[in-house]
């Protein structure tokens, strides 16, 4: 029987090639661990998402290519995941624990943003990655609610807010440091103060993503959250009409001068399904009003969630749809979107490294 090497091991590892980052998961630094015991071998597959959809298949080929050298035994094989770190958050001093910073925001309201980013961090934490929601709509805080939180405050430990936490995410926002009457009469620096606060004066601790429901438009909030900190990208929120396209339109603009990546475009209220007709698809605010925004500017679609019922009602109990109805087609479209958010999350924070691979090569 023929020595196994540790060479030939990652030669054959190198035909697995990560579809988002084209290269090899050898060469992208996502093999880790490797032991080789007699014919016995072993090592992680370290991927940067907890919903990484390739997972299985990566574990099924590593398995299938490692078993194929002479003088294997037996593989084994533990799949993980480490979101990397975005752009700028190594010499982040306001958040140094916080590895992506992740705008969703509109041009308008009435697209449902908070409803997004509700089940956006949702999702991300079912996945199993550390999840972070900051409610900067200081006009209309609505994710308290969305959240069962409505009716908590935050504590105070050395000097710092303790963000409440709901269904693996923690949160914080202007609902609940005030009452829930109080109108929000505020001016530009005072939002550039609040901004400020809720991202310095908040123990957010270790977070994989820290989501930040924006309020509509291209004002002082997106201004001053992208001179705070280090924005990974944003993630742009519009039904499918012309009037919803327009405006965000004027958003993606907005994070381009302001040097923030688009991450991509979510359709929300794509269409309706009638529940006792699910075969038929209305499309109540126009079709591919999304599509066609994300195909002009170049940037990913992320996906289409359609309009039902179980949406409204699962915020107004403060169970978002993804955990109150976890197979309906909201929620599995709020699921799918959370992994093209990961994934491309992923693609940006890798960048650099990218390019120090292809100038090795």
């Amino acid at each position: 029987m023929n020595q196994v090497t540790e060479q030939a091991v990652l030669d054959q590892l190198k035909h697995i090639v990560d579809p988002d980052l084209r290269k090899d998961i050898v060469t992208l630094g996502f093999v880790k661990d490797l032991t080789i015991d007699g014919g016995d071998v072993s090592f992680r597959i370290v991927l940067t998402t907890p919903a990484c959809p390739v997972k299985e298949a990566f574990e099924t080929e590593a398995r299938q290519l490692v078993g194929a050298l002479d003088g294997v035994r037996s593989v084994r094989v533990v799949m993980d995941a480490e979101v990397p770190k975005g752009r700028g958050i190594s010499g982040n001093m306001a958040l140094p624990n916080v590895k992506n910073i992740i705008a969703v925001s509109s041009g308008k309201g009435g697209v449902g943003k908070s409803t997004v980013a509700v089940n956006l961090a949702v999702s991300l934490a079912l996945d199993g990655a550390k999840v972070g929601l900051m409610d900067a709509d200081v006009y209309g805080p609505n994710v308290p609610l969305m959240l069962g939180l409505a009716d908590q405050q935050p504590s105070a430990f050395n000097g710092q807010i303790t963000p409440l936490e709901a269904h693996g995410v923690r949160m914080i926002s202007m609902a609940v440091l005030a009452p829930a009457d109080k109108p929000m009469i505020l001016r530009g620096p005072m939002l550039h103060g609040i901004v400020r606060q809720f991202l310095t004066d908040v123990n957010w601790g270790k977070l994989d993503y820290l989501i930040v429901d924006m309020p509509p438009g291209t004002g002082d909030v997106q201004l001053s959250l992208a001179q705070l900190v280090p924005v990974q990208g944003a993630v742009l929120v519009t039904t499918p009409q012309t009037v919803s396209i327009a405006d965000v339109r004027r958003a993606l603009k907005m994070f381009e001068t302001v040097a923030v990546p688009t991450l991509g475009v979510i359709e929300n209220m794509s269409y309706f399904v009638p529940p006792d007709m699910p075969e038929k698809r209305y499309h109540i605010f126009g079709e591919g009003g999304g599509s066609r925004l994300a195909a002009e500017y170049n940037v990913p679609f992320l996906g289409e969630v359609p309009l039902g019922l179980e949406v409204r009602e699962s915020g107004d109990a403060g169970v978002p749809v993804v955990i109150a109805e976890p197979d309906s087609p909201q929620a599995k479209a709020f699921r799918k979107v959370a992994e093209e958010v990961a994934r491309q999350v992923s693609i940006e924070a890798m960048k650099p490294e990218l390019q120090i691979v292809s100038r090795a090569g």
